[in-house]
């Protein structure tokens, strides 16, 4: 289950900042600068139990220990932690940043910390130094170092870790990062601790070994830098929805000290696939955007000469051949393009092509054989037909998938509607019909359905909870239960990858025959806007996650299946919404362009449950909108006939006025006969003319009436056992369900000689006939009989 974010409140009560920051490297995220507050460990983060998960792993206090020893164990000051989202796991963070002292509190603080960003999915960095402020973390803020780190995250990392113990000596430490190689293999973090903790021009020096031992063994270069952040060992890696623990895989108690390991190293030969000669650190590197946007005169009057600003387009467009994304002769136009317009003046082709001859022979040597990109395809052609073609083309439509036109063959189909409105409880019936092959709502498939119904919404738990409560048919379940495959809450983008996987998850669900139906719910917990990383809102995005992800999913695993897409919609005037429903739609508009049909759940007023589905067809005739609302557990369709047309609000009122004056005439003619008291039609009505609302003696006799005939008031013609004389009315004295005369007395049993305690019951006798009006005997004074139609509200204090 993905983390629920911290909002501003709980981060200040944690003493923590949210502030976004770059990440530069996919290992190892750059420390950020900012005025950030000092980490309290015993507010927030220490306030909830741990869940333990049994599937899971849980931070290793003891190699956290292990850790801080060797890292910060002589250095003084502040520790800057760093906790940051790991990629992969469906779902974006802030970074989250505190300090804590280098002292004998520091173990608990960092294991709190770790304990509360693993119950978040959140990754533990550290810089491996002490700075002097809280907020500022940068390179030249560093005080202190004590140890030497290379990060082994590519290649051949066991051969580079023999290489490094051969000439460097056994580290004090291998951290295995979780992470593994393209190889499979255990990336590795290699450290050596200090006799002594590095500061000002020693500091420099460490850095620089650092980036020494990275470029000799293939490493990560980015540890040239005092403030890269590195794993803290003992906590847990989440990347890609995998966890493991940053595990400590030898601890040895050596410590060196820095000048004899400068010697080691600088003794120390490159690798052959590793090494590189060492750049010049007087001059840094051009950035690649630079040079290629950046024209560069001869004389070295600019930031970098022509040479290197050859050298480095050169290679930029050797690296791209290389691994495939150009073609050769693109790479080289593209050299040529270069060298034509930015270098002042442009060297001769001769000199051109034999650097660039110069510089592949020397990528290759190092990277492999390369992967060239093949030329690309003839164009395809698009197919066209003439009129008279498609007005002679008879042959017969394709089946619709869920008929009437509602989903076709290729059709894409997306239902919309507020939170909590319904839509998923609507979709999950519709599914289980489909899937049974049973109309629902007027929507009938052709034969039961194989459904696939990928969510990113419902847990595991209370998804099945919903399914288990749908009050359908045992059949119905029975001929679905097969045919519709669903996923619990997903923590997944549909991205590349995340296509790849639901692909794969759709073929193993239907082996042997493709799905009819590919359902995502919702849009917005699975949207990729691709690599400008825009938003639902951005049509370019919007347009891009359905070609590019959608659209390809279906092509992988059923190209004719039909696709569901469920998605929310946006605030909007009801005035609005019912003059064009399908604005209400969340997001950008080229979703409505692009589907075939739509579906709009809404309620049109607030305090009525009853929902109305707006319907949009553009493969087939359109289809009046439907009042559907649940009852019995189950979606039903109503008569729209039954709904008011004019004056809604004013007839929903009068309505409950008449129910209200229903449940206080019943209500009052109970009390009065517990009272003793019995009325004819025309005594009650006069009695209480404008009593607790009821209005004059002309309202009450109608609304008596009404009950009457409805049969929730019945009739007494001789009431003379309660006293009361027959009476010339035409019905008699008024009598209703369960009315008892008197407050109750004893009864003496002769046989048993048991006394008891019960009131006198009142029975009709007669009834109003609802169809003629006139009064007619009961034939059954025990049992109150109502006329069809016409059962008691269990709503109403009359049901009681």
């Amino acid at each position: 289950m993905p983390p629920v974010p911290l909002g501003p409140a709980l981060l200040e009560a944690c003493c923590m900042n949210d502030d976004q920051i770059e990440v530069p490297t996919e290992e190892a995220p750059a420390a950020p600068a900012g005025e950030l507050v000092h980490f309290n460990p015993w507010r927030d983060f220490n306030d909830a139990p741990l869940i333990v998960d049994p599937f899971g792993v849980e931070p290793d206090r003891e190699q956290i220990e292990i850790f801080l020893d060797v890292v910060f164990g002589y250095c003084e000051g502040l520790i800057p932690i760093r906790g940051f989202v790991d990629k992969g796991q469906g779902f974006n963070g802030k970074p989250h940043n505190i300090w804590i002292e280098a002292d004998g509190t520091s173990l608990d603080k960092l294991a709190t910390f770790a304990a509360w960003a693993w119950r978040e999915s959140v990754a533990v960095y550290v810089i491996p130094g002490t700075v002097a402020e809280q907020g500022h973390a940068r390179a030249a803020e560093v005080l202190q170092m004590q140890t030497v780190v290379v990060d082994l995250d590519a290649g051949d990392v066991g051969a580079k870790l023999t290489h490094l113990v051969h000439h460097l000596g056994d580290p004090t430490l291998i951290v295995e990062s979780g992470g593994r190689t393209d190889r499979g293999l255990d990336k590795l973090h290699v450290w050596w601790k200090l006799s002594e903790p590095a500061s000002g021009d020693d500091l420099k020096r460490l850095c620089r070994l650092r980036a020494d031992i990275a470029i000799k063994v293939g490493g990560d270069t980015h540890f040239h830098s005092a403030h890269q952040p590195i794993r803290v060992a003992g906590s847990v890696y989440h990347k890609n929805g995998f966890q493991r623990v940053v595990r400590i895989r030898e601890h040895n108690r050596i410590e060196v000290h820095l000048d004899d390991l400068a010697e080691r190293v600088a003794a120390m030969p490159a690798l052959s696939d590793g090494g590189r000669e060492l750049p010049d650190p007087s001059r840094p590197k051009p950035p690649i955007d630079a040079v290629l946007n950046t024209p560069v005169h001869e004389g070295g009057q600019d930031a970098w000469t022509r040479f290197e600003g050859a050298s480095a387009a050169i290679g930029h467009y050797i690296r791209r051949v290389h691994a495939g994304e150009m073609t050769p002769d693109d790479g080289w136009e593209a050299i040529c393009q270069y060298n034509a317009a930015l270098l002042r003046p442009a060297w001769p082709l001769e000199r051109l092509r034999q650097e660039a001859e110069r510089l592949w022979r020397r990528h290759l040597d190092r990277n492999g054989p390369a992967l060239i990109r093949a030329e690309a395809p003839p164009r395809p052609t698009l197919p066209v037909f003439s009129l008279g073609a498609l007005l002679d083309d008879h042959s017969p439509m394709p089946e619709d998938i869920i008929a009437p036109r509602v989903l076709t063959p290729g059709g894409m189909l997306v239902l919309g509607g507020a939170p909590k409105v319904g839509k998923s409880d609507l979709l999950i019936h519709l599914l289980v019909h489909m899937a049974a092959g049973r109309p629902f709502l007027g929507f009938t498939p052709p034969r039961p359905l194989r459904v696939f119904y990928l969510q990113a919404e419902i847990q595991y738990h209370y998804l099945r909870e919903r399914l288990q409560a749908i009050r359908l048919d045992a059949a119905v379940m029975a001929a679905a239960r097969d045919n519709l495959v669903a996923t619990p809450k997903l923590r997944l983008l549909l991205d590349e990858q995340g296509v790849a996987l639901a692909a794969d998850a759709v073929r193993e669900a239907f082996p042997d025959n493709p799905p009819d139906i590919l359902c995502i719910d919702p849009i917005r917990n699975l949207f990729d806007g691709g690599p400008d990383g825009g938003s639902e809102n951005d049509n370019a995005a919007m347009m891009f996650f359905l070609t590019e992800r959608v659209e390809r999913m279906r092509e992988a695993v059923a190209p004719d299946s039909g696709i569901v897409l469920v998605h929310h919609t946006k605030k909007m005037n009801r005035k609005l919404v019912a003059e064009d429903p399908f604005q209400a739609l969340s997001g950008a508009s080229a979703l409505r362009g692009f589907y075939t049909t739509g579906l709009l759940l809404h309620r049109p007023d607030e305090e009525d449950l009853t929902r109305r589905l707006e319907i949009e067809l553009r493969n087939g005739p359109a289809l009046k909108p439907k009042l559907v609302d649940k009852a019995d557990g189950a979606w039903v369709e109503l008569n729209p006939l039954n709904e008011r047309l004019v004056r809604k609000e004013a007839g929903a009122k009068l309505d409950a006025e008449r129910l209200r004056k229903h449940d206080v005439i019943l209500g009052m003619l109970l009390d009065e006969a517990a009272e003793q008291r019995l009325y004819t039609t025309m005594q009650f009505a006069e009695k209480f003319e404008n009593k607790v609302g009821l209005g004059s003696k002309h309202t009450i006799r109608e609304r008596l009436s009404v009950l009457a005939t409805k049969g929730f008031i019945k009739f007494l013609r001789d009431p003379s056992r309660f006293g009361y004389p027959i009476t010339r009315s035409r019905f008699g004295y008024l009598c209703v369900q369960g009315m008892t005369f008197g407050p109750g007395s004893e009864h003496h049993n002769p046989l048993t000689g048991e006394i008891t305690e019960g009131a006198i019951p009142v029975s009709p006798s007669h009834f109003k006939c609802p169809q003629s009006g006139l009064c007619l005997e009961v034939e059954n004074p025990e049992i109150w009989v109502y006329p069809q139609g016409s059962e008691p509200d269990p709503l109403h204090m009359s049901a009681a």
